[in-house]
C-alpha cells in the first residue's frame, strides 16, 4: 500500500463499514466533485431516473441538507486501498414508526460496475439499516430492464414484490418498474 493510501486508510478505517474489499463511509470534501458529475451524467442517470441536469449551487444545497435530515443517510462507496469514492448509497424516507426506508445506489463509472461492488455495498447498507437504524424493511424501485441491478439486489437479499407497467419515462421511452424489498432477517416475524 502506498504511503498516501496508508495515511488515508488508517484514520478512515474507524469510519467505514466493510465487506471484503468494499467499504461504506462518510462523504469527504474531495468526493463531491465526482458525486456532482455522476448526478449530471446522462448515461448513468438513465439507469434509474429521468435525466435532469443539476447546477452546482442546487447540488451543494442538497448535499448540505443530508446531514441535518434524520430521514436520509448518504455513504460514499470505496474499495480497498483507494481513497477514491466510486459511488454512493443512500437510505431515504427513513420512517421510525414503520421502521422502513428506501435504498438507492449509484456506481459512478462503467469500469467500476459488474465487479460485485454494488452487491457488497447494498449488503453493507442493509447491515447498517438493521444494526444502526433498527429498521424492519428496506425497499427500492428499479427499472425492469436493468437486469444487472436486479441481480445484484437479489444477491444482497432483496425479493421482488411487484411490477408497475409503464411507470417511468427514462431515456426517451417508457419502462416498467420493479418494486423489491428486504426484510430484516434478525427480527422474528410476527404472525399475521
Amino acid at each position: 500500500m502506498s504511503v498516501a493510501r496508508q495515511e488515508f486508510a488508517e484514520p478512515m478505517s474507524r469510519t467505514l463499514l466493510m465487506r471484503g474489499p468494499v467499504a461504506l463511509g462518510p462523504i469527504l470534501p474531495e468526493d463531491t466533485g465526482n458525486l456532482f458529475l455522476w448526478t449530471n451524467d446522462i448515461e448513468t442517470s438513465g439507469l434509474d431516473l429521468p435525466y435532469k441536469p443539476t447546477d452546482g449551487v442546487a447540488f451543494a444545497n442538497w448535499l448540505g441538507t443530508m446531514t441535518s435530515d434524520p430521514t436520509r443517510v448518504i455513504f460514499a462507496i470505496r474499495v480497498a486501498d483507494s481513497p477514491r469514492a466510486i459511488g454512493s448509497l443512500m437510505l431515504t424516507n427513513i420512517h421510525a414508526v414503520n421502521r422502513s426506508a428506501d435504498l438507492g445506489i449509484r456506481i459512478g463509472m462503467e469500469c467500476d460496475r459488474g465487479r460485485g461492488v454494488g452487491t457488497a455495498a447494498v449488503s453493507l447498507g442493509l447491515d447498517y439499516a438493521w444494526d444502526h437504524l433498527n429498521l424492519w424493511r428496506v425497499q427500492l424501485r428499479v427499472l425492469a430492464d436493468n437486469l444487472r441491478a436486479i441481480a445484484a439486489y437479489r444477491r444482497a437479499g432483496f425479493e421482488e414484490e411487484g411490477r408497475h407497467a409503464y411507470a417511468a419515462f427514462v431515456s426517451a421511452g417508457w419502462h416498467d418498474m420493479i418494486t423489491m424489498a428486504a426484510i430484516n432477517p434478525r427480527v422474528r416475524r410476527e404472525p399475521m
